[in-house]
């Protein structure tokens, strides 16, 4: 996802809902973190080395100050409670940079997994291997501040405001299977041409992704002032679209990655780290379809 605060959000979210289960990864049995601590050294890209990439540069709330090493920020921070699960001392942590749309690409990768805001979709698992859940993504809506929409969205309401998204997006096909409008939404080849039609009146709202969304309404749709002329309106609940840790498609190492993650959502990590350092995105209204 770290491609479209590059590219004038021009490039998140264009993928259908996935469908998967959190479980993605290839091995038929579950590991113990026992076993994991054990075979891990033997897994690894550069043994006694867990190599981690992301995108160059990186962003809050994901990480801090550019620094994927610095432990601050959601991202940074999930890698170094998965390490100290699995044993792997904090020294022994690598980043390396791997550019976003290259890191789903098919082939032999150089890092053990990529970090990176990454939804894991069918197309995607088909050439690469996605870990289980380490963020659950919502759908939200993003309108002006001056729109009707703003105050009157109920799930009656929604259906009567005229929707545009980009082609082949999640916010699209969550428009068309759950919010279902009366009037068919508009369609556009990028996202920036819906929010184009946005700031011009020819649509009501966009969905989006709750990252992206705060990221338009906070910097990117602003007036000739540069004043924030839009809002986000509220965030629909997650039907299964979320970030997973990216590997080369078949990695074992994914399993171990597995249970670290279900180990720090059942410890409650996962919702501590998600308290601290995505409240920008939690605090947003929550919304029915």
């Amino acid at each position: 996802m770290r491609s479209v605060r590059i590219a004038l959000v021009s490039v998140l979210g264009a993928s259908l809902l996935s469908a998967l289960s959190l479980g993605a990864a290839s091995a038929t049995s579950t590991p113990t973190i026992a076993s994991c601590k054990t075979t891990i050294a033997t897994q690894e890209f550069a043994k006694g080395t867990l190599t981690v990439a992301t995108d160059n540069p990186v962003y809050t709330p994901w990480f801090v100050n550019n620094k994927p090493s610095s432990g601050k920020g959601y991202e940074s921070s999930m890698v170094y409670a998965i390490a100290n699960i699995l044993g792997v001392a904090k020294s022994n942590v690598k980043w390396v940079s791997e550019p976003f749309d290259s890191s789903y690409t098919p082939g032999k990768k150089s890092f053990d997994f990529d970090i990176n805001e990454i939804s894991d979709t069918p197309d995607r698992a088909k050439v690469v291997t996605f870990s289980q859940s380490y963020y659950d993504v919502n759908q939200s809506i993003v309108a002006l501040k001056t729109s009707k929409i703003v105050t009157h969205h109920s799930p009656a309401d929604l259906k009567t405001y005229q929707f545009g998204d980009q082609i082949g997006t999640t916010g699209l096909s969550y428009i068309n299977q759950y919010i279902q409008p009366t009037k068919p939404a508009r369609v556009y080849s990028t996202l920036d041409q819906a929010v184009a039609a946005l700031q011009s009146g020819q649509i009501d709202a966009i969905a989006v992704d709750t990252p992206t969304g705060q990221y338009m309404a906070m910097s990117q749709i602003v007036d000739k002032n540069n004043k924030m002329i839009a809002t986000q309106v509220g965030q629909f609940p997650s039907v299964g679209e979320h970030y997973g840790l990216l590997f080369q498609k078949n990695n074992p190492l994914a399993s171990c990655i597995n249970v670290a993650i279900s180990t720090l959502r059942a410890n409650g990590t996962l919702a501590k780290l998600t308290s601290k350092w995505l409240s920008i995105y939690t605090s947003i209204p929550a919304l029915k379809p």
